[in-house]
């Protein structure tokens, strides 16, 4: 128990404080009744969420010719880059080195299984959708991609308290994950654009990337071939630092801003150009903390700052009334909780035994429908595609909530693991 708790505190306490703040906060015209003026504490919440920092901002909100930087623009599109740009190195480490966890037969079911994941709660999001209506449809179907999604840590943690810390479930689980966070990062980045496209703008992000990967990467290892000290290489590390990734990350940043595309994601062009060990031990893995190389560096200085930024983004996300449940919060609820059990089970079959990819030893068919319930616990991610998906107002107050009320996903986890008499195993 202690060792669950030690992990909640280290990957998720500050996000779901940030979020349980801005539900009571929200809603605390319902719970305290305000005498003459019942949406008193609820518009104070909004006030703080757009509160103004800076107007005619360089960068910001585009609004009649000018931008505006507001406390909610600092914090989901310029602050959050810093999340996406950690859950893009656990990508690119799975998908790059030699025994990452997307390379090779071990990962073929998982990733067929996420496939199952994302076209599963698709097809439940939209169908329901259509049932309901034209009218319905037409105001929610841009939504699709909100049941998408998982929380890695959320989804490990309930997965180590079903499954127990040692089952192979957890690993299978943790490869689907990351394989959804990789997708994720690019519907985000083709289907849900900030602005009017402008692509032209993303050579400079690529500019960036190329020339901080050559000048202060690529070439001092050139250099150092033979050289047993690797004194430009280390010149670069010693004398530099991150700053030259710093740098380019705001260049990129700024790129992905004037491009169109949702500039929470312009640092994902930076991460690989930063200099990485040859091997990764793993998302969560403790034994990170002993790997010394840049990347790895660069990820143990923002787990704090991470930890505060997700702090802020729930407080100003997750400010929904209860009053504001609606179609959307029902398709998104259905859209996790039924369509990624369905389709992860589905998928993940056909990849086991028509196709003969094999489950991992020690793993039954029938996990593959518990690992779907954990894996239907979207919150953080769900929470954000939300807030893309659907302008400020009652759709997306709406879906944000059905985001909110993905936990029930860990309730049904842990009674579907009962159910199917899961034998937990620990390390």
């Amino acid at each position: 128990m202690y060792r669950v708790w030690n992990f909640l505190t280290s990957y998720s306490l500050l996000l779901i404080i940030g979020a349980v703040v801005a539900l009571i906060w929200a809603n605390l015209d319902v719970i305290v009744p305000v005498a003459g003026n019942p949406h008193h504490w609820a518009e104070t919440y909004h006030h703080f969420v757009e509160f103004v920092i800076w107007d005619n901002a360089p960068i910001g909100h585009l609004h009649d010719g000018h931008r505006t930087l507001t406390l909610h623009y600092l914090v989901n599109d310029v602050l959050m880059a810093l999340f996406f740009a950690i859950a893009a190195k656990e990508v690119w480490e799975a998908v790059i080195l030699e025994e990452g966890s997307l390379r090779g037969k071990k990962a073929a079911t998982p990733l067929f299984a996420t496939l199952g994941g994302m076209l599963g709660p698709i097809s439940v999001y939209l169908g329901l959708a259509m049932i309901m209506g034209s009218e319905t449809y037409s105001a929610v179907a841009n939504g699709w991609a909100i049941p998408t999604a998982t929380d890695i840590a959320f989804s490990y943690l309930v997965g180590r308290v079903v499954f127990g810390a040692g089952h192979p479930a957890v690993r299978f689980l943790l490869l689907l994950a990351i394989a959804d966070d990789a997708a994720g990062l690019i519907i985000l980045a083709i289907f849900y654009p900030s602005g009017d496209l402008a692509p032209i703008w993303l050579l400079l992000s690529a500019g960036a990337a190329l020339f901080v990967f050559f000048a202060f990467n690529s070439v001092p290892r050139k250099l150092d071939v033979g050289k047993q000290d690797r004194p430009n290489s280390t010149w670069v590390r010693e004398k530099l630092s991150f700053w030259p990734y710093a740098i380019a990350g705001c260049i990129s940043w700024y790129g992905f801003m004037k491009s169109g595309l949702h500039p929470a994601l312009g640092l994902l062009p930076i991460v690989p150009t930063i200099p990485h060990a040859d091997r990764g031990f793993g998302i969560f893995s403790a034994a990170e903390e002993y790997l010394h190389d840049l990347l790895n560096a660069m990820e143990h200085a923002l787990k704090y700052p991470v930890e505060i930024i997700l702090f802020f983004f729930g407080l100003l996300n997750a400010g929904v009334e209860f009053s504001s449940m609606g179609a959307a919060t029902w398709l998104v609820l259905a859209g996790l909780l039924i369509g990624k059990p369905v389709g992860i089970f589905l998928f993940g079959w056909i990849a086991a035994v028509p196709l003969r990819l094999g489950i991992p030893e020690g793993m039954r068919l029938i996990d593959l429908v518990v690992i779907g319930c954990v894996a239907a616990i979207g919150f953080t991610v769900s929470l954000f595609v939300a807030s893309v998906a659907f302008d400020a107002g009652p759709v997306q107050d709406a879906a944000k909530m059905g985001a909110l009320f993905s936990f029930a996903g860990a309730i049904v986890s842990i009674v579907a693991g009962k159910l199917t008499r899961v034998e937990k195993q620990e390390l």
